[in-house]
């Protein structure tokens, strides 16, 4: 009888081992989502950040275009405020038209100019718009135009959103799977402890008696799952990084750590959640019905 009661007590325990490699690998899967969805916008406020933007000069005055640049500078959408002679112009137009036009024409007809760029933010039809107004506004007489690549920043938001929008939707439909995977998880690793649930109600145990260690138990696997899992994507990042190192330029370490931190939540939250779940529908069930 008692080498019955020992197997029957091995038997019982649930098979936290599975349950902890299998909430890892979804919780790994769903953080894999997370950084491609983390790396496509900073890929994108890069992109954005990379248009320049030419306030055309009609004043030659130094003290004026120094006022001008100062004025540019000190506001929120700006970034690399630089004042641009005609030889830098020429030079900048030479290195993005790959010829020189010096054999060509003897006067450089390139105008003198401020160049900036504008924070992700503001890199929209509406915001560079109202941009130049305000640059028109303040300093009509010395600015003749403000100029950009209008149709990219147009596609590129438009693109943008799209993906956006294509992403948000596999957000949604991946954190349904996990959710409904994790919790399967779980109670498949439960229901190997049925009867030993229902043993304890059986004896007098109380129903916060009985949840309270599967609880803490499900609380530390979680923590395991998602150490695993956070482990795992730390060692995929690194190697993409070291293959791809333009990643390391648009890595936004807050965001990595709160995709970390999601993981951790997710991971914990719902194992608790499911076992707890588990232990209440075992605890009201019939013995008839476990078997």
């Amino acid at each position: 009888m008692a080498v019955i009661g020992k197997s029957s007590m091995k038997r019982s325990k649930p098979n936290y081992l599975y349950s902890i490699i299998g909430v890892a690998l979804v919780l790994l899967i769903m953080g894999i989502m997370g950084w491609f969805f983390l790396n496509i916008s900073s890929v994108g406020n890069a992109f954005k950040e990379d248009i320049r933007l030419s306030a055309y000069l009609r004043t030659l005055n130094k003290d004026t275009i120094g006022q001008i640049q100062l004025y540019i500078a000190q506001k929120p959408y700006a970034k690399n405020v630089t004042y641009v002679d005609k030889k830098m112009a020429k030079e900048i137009w030479n290195k993005e038209n790959n010829e020189d036009w010096a054999t060509i024409l003897d006067v450089n007809p390139l105008p003198e100019s401020i160049d900036f760029y504008a924070k992700a933010a503001y890199v929209n039809s509406d915001s560079l718009t109202k941009i130049a107004n305000d640059l028109m506004a303040a300093y009509g007489n010395q600015i003749t135009d403000l100029q950009y690549p209008k149709s990219l920043v147009g596609n590129l938001n438009e693109r943008a959103s799209k993906i956006g929008l294509i992403f948000l939707v596999v957000a949604i439909i991946l954190c349904l799977i996990v959710t409904f995977s994790i919790d399967n998880t779980i109670r498949l690793a439960m229901f190997s402890n049925r009867f030993l649930i229902k043993t304890m109600q059986m004896v007098g145990a109380t129903r916060g008696f009985i949840a309270k260690p599967l609880n803490i138990r499900a609380l530390i696997n979680g923590l395991i799952s998602s150490g695993i899992a956070i482990f795992l994507l730390f060692a995929l990042i690194s190697w993409a990084e070291n293959q791809f190192p333009q990643l390391k330029t648009i890595r936004d370490t807050k965001l990595t750590l709160i995709l970390f931190g999601g993981l951790i939540i997710l991971g914990v939250g719902i194992s608790v959640f499911s076992t707890h779940r588990s232990v209440l529908k075992y605890l009201k069930m019939k013995l008839d019905d476990l078997y």
